[in-house]
């Protein structure tokens, strides 16, 4: 079993991921695995970074196949009895012109977004050693879609106790009221994206106060960010940033020094802590 430490980023294979795994390549003192669903796209993004003279490793991930993600699970598990760095990146986002029915961008986006991502953690967390650093990519989109849902649900968003159970229901019953054309009515704002990434802040919130009850001692630091609007397939050519100023803020945040106590279950933009 290695000893090196190891750092996993989830649909590094372009944008915003890619751009997270070279900036780790050059500063994280252990293996960097770029995953990516397509294996040829993954080989062919690890192999554009030796051009630049730096080693990154490949593993397939498609987190939308909850057998992939055992897969890489027993694999890190095997070959480094654990994990140092999780950055949970992978997610889809339509084009705001895309004429696909509102109801079916909901599903097909919190199956990625939020349950894909859910997913992830419920394997991989328990993975992560002492002093591990957990990132996971949200977006400022989370705030304002907050702000879009009914005082009711931001209430519950805002919860120090909501539990992932609870948050799970909500995030279906999101995807439900959408099928039956009722989410304006219940309270829900029209984005689907917006939704999906409220559903990675607030469980980025429970999972820091999960590891605060079971794993104090093991000094691990868990937080979301919003990487800005970056030029990407995603975001297009009209974004501000470029990726690798878009991967700021999460290398910030996977690269926490060991002694350092904080930030822990926040909402990051730029390195700073934001209001949820």
């Amino acid at each position: 079993m290695s000893s090196v430490p190891v750092a996993v980023v989830t649909g590094s294979n372009k944008g915003i991921g890619f751009a997270i795994v070279r900036a780790l390549c050059k500063q994280f003192p252990g293996d960097v695995y770029l995953t990516a669903r397509d294996p040829g796209r993954g080989q062919e993004a690890v192999a554009k970074l030796q051009e630049e003279g730096l080693r990154a490793l490949f593993h397939q991930l498609d987190i939308d196949d909850p057998q992939s993600i055992r897969v890489l699970r027993d694999f890190l598990k095997e070959k480094y009895g654990g994990l140092n760095v999780l950055v949970n990146n992978a997610g889809i986002a339509f084009k705001v012109h895309d004429t696909t029915p509102f109801a079916v961008q909901a599903e097909v986006t919190l199956k990625t977004n939020f349950f894909g991502t859910r997913n992830v953690c419920t394997e991989l967390l328990p993975l992560v050693k002492p002093y591990g650093r957990v990132v996971n990519v949200s977006s400022m989109v989370s705030s304002s879609a907050l702000g879009g849902c009914s005082r009711e649900l931001q209430q519950k968003f805002r919860s120090d106790t909501i539990t992932e159970d609870e948050l799970v229901e909500l995030m279906t019953k999101f995807v439900e009221d959408t099928k039956k054309g009722v989410h304006e009515k219940e309270g829900w704002p029209n984005t689907a994206y917006g939704v999906s990434k409220i559903g990675v802040t607030v469980l980025s919130r429970i999972q820091a106060r999960m590891l605060n009850e079971k794993r104090k001692g093991d000094h691990i630091l868990l937080n979301a960010c919003c990487p800005g609007w970056v030029r990407t397939d995603m975001a297009g050519p009209k974004a501000t940033k470029s990726p690798d100023e878009g991967a700021e803020t999460p290398v910030y945040l996977a690269l926490l020094p060991s002694d350092a106590d904080g930030p822990h279950g926040q909402f990051l933009s730029n390195k700073t802590v934001r209001t949820w």
